[in-house]
């Protein structure tokens, strides 16, 4: 070895060698190494380095299992803050991030949409959507906020919006903007369109009611759609306009038929007891 290797060498062995004094919380071991005095595990050891032993410093048990802990909460903190972005974009209207399945009578439907969450990986894969309705006040928003919270809650993005919403943002969008609009649908891997039917009926309305639901299709990603219509008017629409429309959702989704109780009427009965026991009605 030349002098000049041999002097890096040197160097390198002297920065890497650890000879020292215990510090709080150590002690000096039989074999001459510092020990932690909490876990009693080394905090030095010795290694080979260019055929010399050293003594370097080395990570004890209780600090690998601090800075273990440390990571996890990270990783907690990280994954809190996507949940919260997550739902920040996906969920518009806030009283829905209460409509969960803790909350939910377990009926048939409730255990539906269980298995829709459970079986998530393979609904995304074959593109597997839904199409849920019933009358008014049976339970299809709820059901359907209860999917997209859960699915939220395990890191997948969905959005949960409506056609009046959706119209009213693209109203003064130019026709390259709005079909931007349209295209960012497909950043969702699922997306849920709330009360189909109660938008406007105008010619204009209805071509960008088709735009959205024709490319979701066109993405092979699954929508699941709310609606108040009966599977009759869905299956038989009054103009080509809406047969357009509809015949596409029945392409895209599955109906299943929610026949809950009426649960407004049902919160609204605990609402006006709740008025009489605080007011002594």
């Amino acid at each position: 070895m030349t002098d000049t290797a041999g002097g890096i060498a040197s160097a390198i062995l002297e920065r890497f060698s650890e000879k020292r004094a215990p510090a709080e919380n150590e002690y000096l071991g039989e074999n001459g190494l510092l020990y932690c005095s909490k876990c009693h595990t080394p905090v030095q050891c010795r290694v080979n380095m260019f055929g010399t032993p050293k003594i370097v410093g080395c990570v004890c048990k209780c600090r690998r299992e601090e800075e273990e802990k440390r990571k996890a909460q990270e990783r907690e903190l990280e994954h809190q803050r996507r949940i919260s972005q997550l739902k920040a974009n996906g969920i518009q209207e806030k009283h829905l991030l209460d409509w969960r399945f803790e909350v939910a009578e377990d009926n048939r439907d409730i255990q539906m949409a269980r298995r829709y969450v459970d079986n998530w990986s393979e609904v995304r894969a074959k593109n597997l959507g839904l199409l849920l309705w019933g009358d008014v006040g049976t339970g299809k928003s709820f059901t359907a906020a209860c999917i997209a919270n859960a699915l939220l809650e395990n890191g997948t993005a969905v959005l949960m919006t409506n056609f009046s919403k959706i119209l009213n943002q693209m109203g003064a969008m130019y026709s390259d903007e709005r079909y931007q609009y349209i295209a960012s649908f497909s950043n969702f891997p699922l997306l849920i369109i709330d009360d189909l039917g109660i938008e406007r009926n105008t010619e204009y309305a209805l071509e960008q009611v088709y735009a959205v639901i024709d490319e979701r299709y066109k993405s092979g990603l699954p929508v699941i759609i709310t609606t108040n219509l009966t599977i009759n008017e869905i299956r038989n629409p009054s103009d080509v306009a809406h047969a357009r429309i509809y015949s596409r959702v029945l392409e895209m989704c599955t109906p299943v038929h929610v026949s809950g109780s009426d649960r407004r009427k049902s919160i609204g009965m605990d609402k006006q007891r709740t008025v009489k026991e605080v007011l002594d009605l």
